[in-house]
C-alpha cells in the first residue's frame, strides 16, 4: 500500500508534475525553464530498507533537491539563474492592458541593483496595490529568481494565480517553489491544501495524487525538527480516508523521528490504537506476529486446539477473520497493551534523541531566510549544532559492529539528519560563505557530484556576487580534473565581475598548469592592453607577464620589452624599474653589462623618490664592483654614486634645518654639542685601488667598524628597500612564522 512506506529518494520530479498540469489543459510546458535538483542525497544514503518505492504518480521533490541546475544566460554567461517564473501563454502580456505607470521605474531600480532587497519589496508592494496580473507575474518571477528561499512570496504567487482562476498555474508555482525550498513545511502545507481545495475528489486519481503529495512532503521535510504540523495533517487526512492501516503506517514513521512535538504524536497514536481492533489498524503480517506473541504470553500453543482441524499453511484461522467477534474484550485489550509496549520503546528512544538536540534548537532564533545579517551568537549556534550532528553520526556509525538491516537503516537516517540540518542551516545562513564551504567539504567525501551541485547552487543563486566562492568552485573542479568546468566558472565570473585581477591571474594560472602557456600569455597580454587607463594595474599585469615570459617561455627579450613599454606609461613606478633591474642582473653578465647600468640610469632619471634612487645607485655600484669589465667603468659608477649621496644629503639637511638665516636657530645649533659632528658625513674620495674597494657606506653609516664599512648591514636592513620586494636573506621569519 502506498501509505505504508515512502522512498526517501523518490524518482518523481518537477517535469512529470508539470506534464500532469499541462494535461489538465491550463498550462503549457513548452519553453518553460525548470530548475533541476542541486543537493540530492548521496547514493549511500538514498534508500532505507524498510521503505517502499513511492507510487507511480508520486508528487515531485521527494528529496533535498538543487535549487537550480544549469543557470546560465545568453552565450553561457553566468548571472541569472534559471527563472522560476511561470511561463506566459499567448495573450498573457495584454490581458491587463498596459503596465502601471510607475512599474517601469521601480522595475529598473530593482534590476540595476539586484542585491538591494528593499527595492524588490517596494516593487512587489506596488504591483500588489495595483492588482495588475502581468506586472505582478513579472515582478514575482524576477524576485524569486534572486531570492528563491522566500517561501512567503511563493505562497503569494500561488494565491495570485488561484484568485485569477488559474488553478493549474497556482499548483505549478507551488511545485517550483518546493523545488527551490523543499524543507519549507509551510509551503508543503499550502500546496497540499491547494490540491485538496481544487481537485475533484470524486475521481480516484485525486486521492492518490494527494497521498503522493503527502509522501513527497514527509520524505523531503519530514525529518525537520519543526515538521509536526505536516505529520499531523497527514495522519488526519488518512484517518478521514478511513484507511486505518495507512494511519498506523504514518504514525510508525513519525514516532521514530525527533521532532519538537514528539509527545503529542505518541499520545494521539495511543488514543488511535485503543479505539480500534489491532487487526484493523495493523498490516496482516504484523498483526499475525502480534497475535502469536500474545498467545505465547498467555501460554497458548501454536498447534490446533482439540477438535479443530489442521489447515493448510497460509489459510486463515476463522477466529482471525471477519469482524473480530471471536476475540473477547479482554483479549483485544491485552493485544493493544502489548502493541503499545513495543511502540513505547520507540517513543523512549526518540525522546532521548530529542533531548540531545533540544538546547541546540532553542538557540536558533531565526530559522527562515532574510537578508538582514545574523548576529554572531546565531552563527555560532549553527556551527556548533552542525559540528555536533556530524560528530554524533560518526561516533554512532563507528560503534556498530554488525551491519544488519536495522543498523544500516539507522546509519542512513543519521547521515540524512546531517544533510537535513545542513539544508536547514543554508536557508537561514544562505548568504554566509562559510556554511556553504562546510557543506561542500562534508559532501565531497561521499560524492563529488553532490558537492558540485552545492557549489552550483551557492554561486549561481545565493552568492552570485561573492567572487571568493566562485574561486573555490574553480579550484574544486580543477582538483577533480574537470578542467573545462573550472575554465567556465572563471570565465563567467570575470564576465560578471570584470576588472578583478585575482580572477584574471587564476585564469592564466589554470592555463599554465594545464600546459597551455600560449593561452596564459594571451590572457595576460589582454589584461595589459585593457588596463592602460589604470597605470598601477597596467604595471601589475606587465610584471606578471614579463615573469611568465622570462621564467617559463625563456624569452628575456620579450620580457624586457614588456617592462620597457610599461615604464614608458608609468615612469614613476619603482616596481617596474626594480623588476627590469632584476631581469638585467639575472641575464648574461659576460658582456659589457651595459643593460644594468642603463637600467640604473633610467631609474635615476625617472621621477622616483630620493631614497629609491639611492637604492638603485647602490645596486648599480655593487654590480659594477662584482662584474665591471674595466676599472674605469667602476670609477665612473662610483663617482656618480658620490654625487647622488651629496645631493640627497644636502637636500635632507636643508629639509631638517629649515632656514639657515634664522639667527635664533643658528645660535641654538652652535650651542648644541650634539651637532658638533655633521649627521650626514660625506665619505672621502675613493682610493686608487677600485677593484679591492668595498661599496661605500650607507648615508650616515658608522665608519668605525671594518665590517660596517662595507655597508652590507645597511644594504639589507634598509627599511624602504624591503618595500620593493627585497628582504634580509637571513631573516627567515619573513617567510616562516616563529614556532
Amino acid at each position: 500500500m502506498a501509505a505504508e512506506g515512502s522512498d526517501m529518494s523518490s524518482n518523481g520530479d518537477v517535469d512529470s508534475e508539470l506534464e500532469t498540469l499541462a494535461a489538465a489543459g491550463d498550462v503549457s510546458t513548452e519553453n518553460t525553464e525548470i530548475p533541476e535538483p542541486v543537493a540530492e542525497i548521496p547514493e549511500h544514503l538514498a534508500e532505507t530498507p524498510e521503505t517502499k518505492p513511492m507510487a507511480e504518480n508520486a508528487d515531485p521533490v521527494a528529496e533535498i533537491p538543487e535549487a537550480v541546475a544549469e543557470a546560465s544566460g545568453e552565450n553561457g554567461r553566468r548571472g541569472t539563474a534559471a527563472p522560476y517564473t511561470v511561463a506566459l501563454e499567448e495573450g498573457d502580456e495584454d490581458e491587463d492592458g498596459e503596465l502601471p505607470i510607475d512599474f517601469e521605474r521601480l522595475w529598473r531600480v530593482a534590476n540595476e541593483n539586484p542585491q538591494e532587497f528593499s527595492s524588490w519589496t517596494e516593487l512587489l508592494q506596488y504591483c500588489e496595490q495595483e492588482g495588475h496580473m502581468t506586472a505582478s507575474r513579472r515582478a514575482l518571477g524576477a524576485f524569486l529568481t534572486r531570492y528563491p528561499l522566500c517561501y512567503g512570496y511563493w505562497k503569494k504567487f500561488a494565491d495570485l494565480e488561484r484568485r485569477a482562476g488559474n488553478t493549474n498555474r497556482a499548483q505549478e508555482v507551488c511545485v517550483r517553489g518546493l523545488k527551490a525550498i523543499p524543507l519549507s513545511v509551510d509551503l508543503w502545507i499550502h500546496y497540499i491544501t491547494l490540491l485538496q481545495d481544487t481537485l475533484n475528489m470524486n475521481l480516484p486519481e485525486s486521492t492518490q495524487r494527494i497521498r503522493s503529495a503527502f509522501e513527497s512532503a514527509v520524505a523531503a521535510a519530514g525529518m525537520d525538527f519543526h515538521s509536526d504540523r505536516l505529520w499531523e495533517m497527514y495522519t488526519e487526512w488518512e484517518r478521514e480516508q478511513g484507511d486505518l492501516r495507512a494511519v498506523t503506517a504514518v504514525y510508525d514513521k513519525v514516532l521514530s523521528i525527533p521532532t519538537q512535538l514528539y509527545g503529542g504524536h505518541f499520545e494521539r497514536f495511543k488514543a488511535f490504537l485503543l479505539a480500534h481492533h489491532p487487526r484493523d489498524a495493523l498490516p496482516a503480517e504484523e498483526f499475525g506476529r502480534l497475535r502469536l506473541e500474545f498467545q505465547q504470553s498467555q501460554g497458548e500453543g501454536t498447534t490446533p486446539a482439540e477438535g479443530e482441524e489442521e489447515r493448510p499453511p497460509g489459510e486463515d484461522n476463522p477466529s482471525d477473520t471477519g469482524t473480530g467477534h471471536q476475540d473477547t474484550e479482554e483479549q483485544i485489550q491485552k493485544m493493544q497493551e502489548l502493541l503499545l509496549a513495543h511502540k513505547q520503546k520507540v517513543y523512549q528512544q526518540t525522546e532521548i534523541e530529542v533531548g540531545k538536540r533540544w538546547n541546540f534548537e532553542e538557540a536558533i532564533k531565526r530559522p527562515y531566510f532574510h537578508v538582514k545579517p545574523l548576529d554572531r551568537a546565531q552563527l555560532k549556534a549553527w556551527q556548533t549544532y552542525l559540528d555536533w550532528e556530524i560528530s554524533e553520526a560518526g561516533q554512532q556509525g563507528h560503534g556498530e559492529v554488525a551491519e544488519g538491516q536495522e543498523a544500516v537503516s539507522e546509519r542512513r537516517n543519521r547521515d540524512k539528519r546531517v544533510l537535513i540540518l545542513f539544508e536547514r542551516c543554508l536557508i537561514a545562513c544562505a548568504l554566509y560563505e562559510e556554511f556553504w564551504t562546510k557543506y561542500v567539504r562534508y559532501l565531497e567525501q561521499y560524492s563529488v557530484e553532490d558537492a558540485r551541485n552545492v557549489y552550483r547552487r551557492a554561486c549561481e543563486i545565493h552568492l552570485s556576487h561573492k567572487h571568493s566562492m566562485h574561486l573555490q568552485w574553480a579550484t574544486f573542479e580543477e582538483r577533480h580534473g574537470n578542467i573545462p568546468e573550472a575554465r567556465r566558472v572563471l570565465e563567467n565570473l570575470e564576465q560578471a565581475m570584470p576588472g578583478l585581477a585575482m580572477v584574471r591571474l587564476r585564469r592564466a594560472g589554470l592555463e599554465r598548469r594545464t600546459g597551455r602557456l600560449d593561452q596564459a600569455e594571451t590572457l595576460l597580454r589582454e589584461a595589459v592592453q585593457q588596463s592602460k587607463d589604470t597605470p598601477s594595474l597596467h604595471a601589475f599585469y606587465s610584471i606578471k607577464l614579463s615573469r611568465l615570459l622570462l621564467k617559463l617561455s625563456k624569452n628575456a627579450a620579450k620580457a624586457k620589452g614588456v617592462l620597457l613599454e610599461a615604464i614608458e606609461l608609468s615612469p614613476d613606478n619603482s616596481k617596474l624599474h626594480l623588476n627590469l633591474l632584476e631581469l638585467e642582473v639575472a641575464g648574461d653578465i659576460r658582456g659589457s653589462g651595459t643593460g644594468v647600468q642603463q637600467c640604473v640610469s633610467r631609474a635615476l632619471a625617472a621621477p622616483l623618490s630620493p631614497r629609491t634612487k639611492l637604492l638603485f645607485s647602490q645596486r648599480g655600484l655593487q654590480f659594477a664592483e662584482d662584474f665591471g669589465a674595466t676599472v674605469q667603468s667602476v670609477m665612473t659608477v662610483y663617482d656618480e654614486h658620490q654625487k647622488l649621496l651629496k645631493e640627497i644629503g644636502s637636500k635632507k639637511r636643508t629639509a631638517e634645518n629649515g632656514d639657515d638665516n634664522d639667527p635664533e636657530k643658528v645660535s641654538k645649533l652652535e650651542d648644541s654639542p650634539a651637532m658638533s659632528a655633521p649627521s650626514m658625513a660625506t665619505p672621502p674620495v675613493a682610493p686608487p685601488v677600485p677593484m679591492t674597494t668595498p661599496p661605500p657606506p650607507m648615508m650616515g653609516g658608522d665608519m668605525s667598524s671594518s665590517h660596517s664599512a662595507y655597508g652590507y648591514g645597511g644594504w639589507y636592513q634598509q627599511q624602504q628597500y624591503g618595500g620593493y620586494g627585497y628582504q634580509n636573506p637571513w631573516n627567515y621569519n619573513q617567510y616562516y612564522p616563529p614556532s
